[in-house]
């Protein structure tokens, strides 16, 4: 399971900075290259920086695949980061965890934390973020256009999960562009920060200045 996290987001920072391709071309709906690619701004870097070519594989369907992935392997990223984070810094919620075991028992350090955790649920959490998925990709089908179909990618097709509250409701395009090129942004550093945690508690001093975690 670890490892597996490890290597997911691996993959997402792999796809992280695709670049403009300068071969125009376009999906069947007539979304291109250019147009998935155009979010986020990467002027940081000093151009373009896509050392492996990725955005060269496949085709638009296969570009639209990938930045989807990214922004969902950014979001898990986020959530794992922060709750990383909450966990070494001693928060915790009231009550129990499951039976026996008590949320303020848990193991400070995120590894042990998780370990901690009892075998069914942790294969809740899997269940949960599998009907996630499902649903997702049945929704997009039957409620809207695919993001490999000229649909957006990354947008969150169930109910409910992202911004309950519909804070998003009244911001106009242009800063719903801005909220997903800093989302794109953020999930790539948490892909990273979430990797470098992972290193520095598997491999002692692997991550300079880091503390045990």
């Amino acid at each position: 399971m670890k490892s597996a996290a490890l290597v997911l987001s691996a993959l997402g920072m792999a796809s992280a900075f695709a670049p403009v391709a300068n071969k125009v071309s376009t999906t069947s709906l007539g979304l291109s290259k250019e147009q998935i690619l155009s979010e986020p701004d990467t002027t940081e870097f000093g151009g373009v920086w896509d050392p492996l070519g990725l955005a060269e594989i496949g085709s638009d369907e296969t570009i639209a695949w990938y930045r989807h992935a990214e922004i969902k392997h950014g979001r898990v990223a986020m959530a794992a980061f922060v709750g990383w984070w909450a966990v070494g810094a001693g928060l915790r919620l009231p009550g129990e965890l499951a039976y026996g075991v008590n949320f303020a028992d848990i193991p400070s350090k995120g590894l042990e934390a998780w370990d901690a955790v009892p075998g069914w649920g942790k294969a809740q959490m899997l269940l949960f973020a599998g009907l996630i998925e499902l649903h997702d990709e049945l929704f997009f089908s039957r409620r809207g256009t695919h993001y490999m179909r000229g649909g957006t990618p990354g947008k969150n097709m169930v109910p409910g999960l992202f911004d309950p509250f519909g804070i998003s409701k009244g911001k106009s395009e242009e800063a719903k562009a801005r909220g997903r090129s800093s989302e794109i942004k953020n999930g790539r550093l948490a892909m990273v920060g979430i990797a470098g945690m992972y290193a520095a508690a598997t491999l002692d001093g692997s991550v300079p200045l880091q503390p045990p975690c």
